[in-house]
């Protein structure tokens, strides 16, 4: 998947340099935990020295990363976090969703000049770095920018649902200014629902975690997209599994900045090393069969 090509890279610079190799699997959808649980299930069994894992599903997850640990499997928990804490061979490298609520909070307060009205798409139960950007974003609105109105939808990772959640907004209230969509689904769905509303041009998009490139910016609506730092969290992963085999001592919990693309940054360096997907495996060894 687009969201984790840079993942996979990181994941596989800190194998190579530290002469490790890499087994790289996912679901074919993104909302498929029963092949993640399947997945785990498979590298216990197959007795790997490390488990790295994005979870799909926050409680369907427990179980099966509980097993792992107690075969004394080193596992971490990237992106977004399970309600396991931190013990000796369970580390946490997530994403700062609660950092990446405010930056969105903090466009469409630029956007808005302060004053109008937001729909929030793709409020996800299930995951809970989802669940902890919508709590920030609504939370720093509501103090910065007391004069934005706030509709709130739930989400899943169905594109078309994502888009009749958009229609339905933007039929109910007309004066909508501005959507965030909290999932990639959210954020093309709300494209979509815009380009056939008959004020669609009226209507900015700030979006999360694409998964692909390009990135849409050629849709006039679409005003910035939330990105996880996918390949640090890859490569400080690999990092933390092979110090605690060694019996290192290591930080249990680590939390990485997202960042704010936009057509004016699109083409930096910065940017692009954050985003690139075009690389080779550095090991001979490495196996992918990632969607």
């Amino acid at each position: 998947m687009g969201l984790w090509e840079p993942g996979h890279r990181g994941a596989d610079t800190a194998a190579a340099r530290l002469g490790a190799h890499i087994y790289w699997n996912a679901p074919t959808r993104e909302d498929d935990f029963e092949g993640q649980i399947a997945l785990i299930d498979q590298a216990v069994a197959k007795h790997y020295r490390g488990l790295v894992i994005s979870p799909d599903q926050t409680l369907a997850l427990i179980t099966p990363v509980r097993r792992a640990l107690a075969r004394g499997i080193p596992t971490v928990i990237v992106s977004s976090p399970l309600p396991i804490p931190p013990e000796e061979k369970l580390f946490y490298v997530l994403n700062d969703d609660e950092a990446g609520g405010r930056l969105a909070a903090q466009r469409i307060g630029e956007l808005l000049h302060g004053r109008g009205s937001v729909a929030i798409l793709g409020i996800n139960p299930d995951i809970a770095g989802i669940m902890a950007r919508a709590r920030s974003l609504e939370v720093y609105l509501g103090q910065t920018y007391p004069n934005i109105h706030i509709t709130k939808r739930k989400g899943s990772f169905n594109v078309l649902h994502e888009q009749q959640m958009a229609e339905e907004v933007l039929k109910s209230d007309p004066n909508v200014d501005a959507i965030v969509g909290l999932m990639w689904a959210s954020t093309r769905g709300a494209l979509s629902a815009i380009r056939t509303n008959s004020r669609g041009q009226a209507v900015k998009v700030v979006g999360f975690d694409p998964d692909g490139l390009p990135l849409p910016f050629d849709i006039e609506n679409l005003d910035s997209v939330i990105v996880q730092d996918t390949q640090a969290m890859g490569e400080r992963a690999v990092d933390l599994i092979l110090a605690s085999t060694r019996g290192d001592s290591v930080s249990h919990s680590i939390k990485l900045q997202p960042t704010v693309v936009t057509r004016e940054n699109l083409d930096t360096s910065e940017i692009r090393a954050l985003i690139w997907m075009d690389w080779k495996p550095a090991s001979a060894f490495a196996q992918s069969e990632s969607p």
